[in-house]
């Protein structure tokens, strides 16, 4: 649920750092997509309008799975047993390639369809999407990026789209006084209104952090002023959890932010405060924010979780990224596996332990003898902390099992957890149809590489017992291209500015 991961040849963890001056950076780059031949991003954003103004008819044909892919949107449909997806990105190690296919999951017949109907939405990642039970189901979407092949360039959005679910046809919504383009922001729908958070904007020049609201009637399609009242607020932020509580009241955890520093780098913000948003007392347009103090679990810090809210109140996220062990212009992506249930009502986390349920054995009578010989010593367990995390280890319910991916990369999270079950990831797909939660893709990074998926999974939230493998994981879902010759090119046009180059250093932006 979160963005993304801008110039990945070297970039590990949550951050991107900008060059000395706006003026130099736009003039390197220009010298760079000169020597790569690349169109202008409106130009390609003009050219993929016009495509999807070609498409005349609406089908909806049998397909294969998706391809692997992260920052794309997964709902489930609000009246069948059928999930969403819409778009997405996947960069190979040379060039990003963003998606705007629209799938169709059928859970009864495991069965995918891909859509495609007149004048739909470009290719973005990103974005926002959410689906409201309106005459027969109506799926909304708004704002994204659309990055160029070589990521040098990215073109933001700010258009709002609604898909009836009935007829299959899209419409752009145009409205006055709506949120300036961005992505990495949030999205929920409460009270028959959709309400928009955060997210940033970064041309590769430049970029900004909003923790602004927006708020969009549902029913009279406006954009309605929204007023907020008192001291408390979130920071800026994007790629933050939110969750919209059955009484309207929304919540927003987490997320990441940059700030400049003083050696002219950029330093990431992982925050961990939690929010409630809610209409104030005085009642007309004025809303308050508060701050929460959950109880329950400590989640650890992180950004770019999977977030979905089910019909029973609560809140389920799973994995995420967070910087650690950064110098001055590097930076480690550790990537979590943990599952979290945060109530909605009480306010507290969770932390969801998927196991089998275990019958009692059988007692055996035993001697005073026997239970002196055999009896087992009990498993301790050691519990340290810095005065920040409390880490316990061992004790009852201690596993050593191992996750389906190999990676040297350590897990920030560790916890319990079967073969079956998802590994490290951020920015997965998560929604809840008809008590199961469906987890899709995503991506984790290993040394200089990134590795996208596209595993699928579910699990009974009534249970919690298994999680069930739809596709099963891959070590190579796509191959990575080793992008030693398009670093050869850089180095060439930037041999001018090398002093500059020397205090800079690449990451990632998170959705």
């Amino acid at each position: 649920m979160g963005k993304k991961d801008k110039n990945k040849k070297k970039g590990k963890g949550a951050e991107k750092t900008a060059m000395k001056t706006d003026k130099k950076l736009a003039a390197k780059q220009k010298k760079m997509l000169e020597k790569l031949g690349e169109t202008d991003i409106a130009d390609i954003v003009k050219t993929l309008e016009a495509e999807e103004g070609r498409i005349k008819a609406i089908t909806e044909e049998i397909c294969a799975p998706p391809t692997p892919r992260a920052n794309f949107s997964l709902v489930a449909h609000p009246e069948k047993e059928e999930l969403i997806m819409f778009g997405g990105e996947l960069y190979n190690g040379a060039k990003v390639s963003v998606f705007n296919d629209l799938y169709i999951y059928n859970i009864a017949r495991n069965e995918w369809k891909q859509l495609k109907s007149p004048s739909g939405p470009t290719p973005r990642s990103g974005h926002q999407m959410v689906t409201v039970a309106t005459d027969g189901g109506q799926l909304w979407l708004f704002g994204g990026e659309h990055a160029s092949p070589s990521q040098l360039q990215f073109y933001h959005y700010k258009d709002l789209w609604t898909l009836s679910l009935k007829s299959r046809q899209w419409t752009k919504v145009t409205a006055p006084n709506g949120p300036s383009a961005r992505s990495g922001h949030r999205m929920v729908a409460a009270k028959k209104r959709l309400f928009i958070f955060g997210g940033f904007h970064d041309n590769n020049q430049s970029y900004h952090y909003y923790n602004d609201v927006h708020c969009f009637s549902l029913e009279s399609y406006q954009w309605q002023p929204i007023q907020i009242v008192g001291s408390v607020a979130p920071a800026v932020r994007s790629g933050c959890c939110i969750a919209a509580a059955p009484d309207g009241k929304i919540y927003v955890w987490g997320g990441y932010a940059r700030t400049s520093t003083k050696k002219d780098l950029d330093r990431g913000i992982t925050h961990t405060d939690m929010f409630s948003l809610e209409p104030d007392k005085a009642g007309g347009d004025k809303y308050k924010w508060s701050m929460v103090k959950a109880g329950g679990y400590r989640p650890k810090p992180r950004n770019s979780v999977g977030c979905t809210v089910a019909p029973n109140g609560k809140a389920y996220c799973f994995g995420g990224v967070m910087d650690v062990n950064e110098d001055d212009e590097n930076v480690l992506g550790q990537f979590g596996d943990e599952l979290l249930a945060f109530d909605l009502s009480s306010q507290s986390w969770r932390l969801l332990e998927v196991a089998p349920k275990t019958k009692p054995a059988a007692k055996k009578p035993v001697t005073d003898v026997e239970m002196a010989d055999n009896a087992a010593e009990p498993v301790k367990s050691v519990t340290t902390t810095d005065g920040i995390f409390t880490v316990t280890v061992g004790g009852p319910g201690a596993s050593q099992a191992a996750s389906p991916f190999v990676s040297t990369i350590p897990s920030l999270f560790p916890n319990a957890r079967g073969t079956d079950a998802p590994a490290s990831r951020m920015n997965p797909g998560l929604c809840v149809c008809k008590g199961n939660l469906y987890l899709f893709g995503g991506l984790y990074e290993e040394d200089e590489k990134q590795h996208t998926l596209n595993d699928f999974y579910s699990l009974d939230l009534h249970k919690l017992e298994q999680w069930k493998v739809i596709i099963g994981s891959q070590q190579k879902a796509h191959d990575w291209i080793d992008d030693s010759e398009s670093s050869s090119s850089d180095e060439e046009c930037s041999d001018d500015d090398d002093d500059d180059d020397d205090d800079d250093s690449s990451g990632m932006d998170t959705d």
